[in-house]
């Protein structure tokens, strides 16, 4: 079993059983300690466990990942999505781009576009745009969260529901077998329904590990997407309900 299927295979029996312990998991994939203390670091950092003493145990539902260590998490797989999603973006587009780590350097990728609008409630992203003077940068009002630099609340959900864009560039924190699309923040969530519901077409970007987690707050649902952007083939009940539901799959 390579590395890829055996920490899969950690998190389905963290999952199952609610904690395990190291020596358990060495004695199940019949390998080292060292070799399985190596696979719960990199699955915590991925935030798809949560590393305990001797073992690990489910990750929280109701607590993300902090952003700076998001930030640095499946650097070379967002940077894949995020030159698949900027190929698909033509000249002269009007997206949104709403709050996240994938986005942002979707937005990075998106410098050698022409003449973009783009209204966003990420910070971050507004900063990576502005310096192209042949796009418009628009930023949504709200409340600025100190962590990541998102905007949130009524006055950007108002906000954002003057516009009618081409496409909305979306982010998420997870993404269930039953194609329910979960976040952490309900004020986020709301934020990003509005977007969904404003833009012509809905690209969502999420690195292989999204299919992972369980936040505990429902955004949406694949059903709304026209398209999804990843980097590994998605499991098989999510691929069943993209075909089901003709959403374009690329896979980075």
């Amino acid at each position: 079993m390579n590395q890829h299927h055996r920490q899969d295979a950690i998190v389905e029996l963290v999952r199952q059983n609610g904690y395990v312990s190291i020596e358990q998991l060495t004695d199940h994939f019949s390998v080292t300690p060292q070799t399985i203390r190596r696979d719960l670091n990199t699955l915590s950092d991925e935030g798809r466990i949560r590393r305990v003493h001797g073992g690990a145990g489910v990750e929280s539902s109701t607590v993300n990942t902090a952003y700076s260590t998001r930030k640095t998490l499946h650097l070379d797989e967002k940077e894949r999505i995020a030159r698949c999603v900027a190929a698909q973006i033509p000249d002269h587009a009007s997206l949104f781009i709403n709050i996240g780590t994938s986005n942002e350097m979707i937005a990075q990728a998106l410098l050698e576009h022409q003449g973009l609008e783009i209204i966003t409630n990420n910070l971050n992203v507004a900063a990576i745009l502005q310096r192209k003077e042949d796009f418009t940068v628009i930023i949504a009002g709200g409340q600025v969260r100190s962590r990541d630099g998102g905007i949130i609340g009524e006055a950007t959900i108002d906000f954002i529901n003057q516009f009618k864009v081409d496409v909305g560039i979306i982010g998420i924190s997870g993404i269930d077998e039953d194609g329910s699309l979960l976040e952490f923040d309900y004020q986020e969530v709301r934020v990003a329904q509005a977007i969904i519901a404003n833009s012509r077409r809905v690209y969502l970007a999420a690195d292989y590990s999204k299919f992972h987690r369980n936040p505990v707050v429902r955004q949406g649902n694949l059903a709304q997407l026209d398209a999804l952007f990843t980097d590994r083939q998605p499991p098989e009940a999510i691929r069943r309900l993209l075909i089901e539901h003709d959403v374009t799959l690329h896979v980075a």
